[in-house]
């Protein structure tokens, strides 16, 4: 598949951004459509072989080579505490560059299908639901409204972030320790 171009966000002046529609890509994934700012987007590749590490969370499927570069690969399915998704003939990986304060980082996330670059208008993304003070939901940036329904629009620096990541990994790898 074809990687997306970047878009330059400095091209419209700071006012006119507020108001201008932002581009976001869909995908599938168990059923329900999420979507990623298109700026994160770095590529869109076919779902194939990934080497597997040992002593890894769940969520995290593999690494993959992505030209000369080790590029860990994240299921958002299992990261969002559902089952592993069943990879088809549709599953692909989307390259995603994070913006940690550390400098960027390239994490890729398998999704069960890629739908569509959207734009969605600033007026027509609600903030995210709060169910409560026990429910996270900083991962989500807002719920964007297309055609009467909701698009989830993710905040891919929350929910991939390396400090979240690192510290399921050691509960999931401590879970693994106490249950031997």
């Amino acid at each position: 598949m074809n990687a997306l171009v970047k878009l330059d966000s400095r091209a419209a002046p700071p006012s006119a951004a507020a108001h201008e529609p932002r581009q976001y890509l869909t995908f599938m994934l168990g059923g329900e459509v999420f979507a990623i700012g298109i700026l994160h987007i770095k590529e869109i590749i076919e779902y194939g072989q990934l080497t597997a590490v040992p002593m890894m969370p769940e969520f995290i499927r593999g690494v993959i080579n992505l030209r000369g570069a080790v590029v860990p690969v994240v299921d958002l399915a299992s990261r969002f505490g559902g089952k592993p998704s069943q990879i088809t003939r549709r599953s692909c990986i989307v390259i995603l560059e994070l913006e940690p304060e550390a400098g960027d980082q390239v994490i890729g996330v398998v999704v069960d299908a890629v739908n569509e670059v959207l734009e969605i208008a600033a007026a027509d993304i609600e903030p995210p639901p709060s169910f409560g003070t026990r429910i996270r939901t900083d991962f989500i940036h807002g719920m964007g409204k297309v055609q009467e329904r909701f698009v989830i629009i993710l905040n891919v620096n929350n929910v991939l972030s390396t400090e979240d990541l690192a510290i399921l990994g050691k509960a999931a790898a401590d879970g693994q320790e106490a249950a031997s």
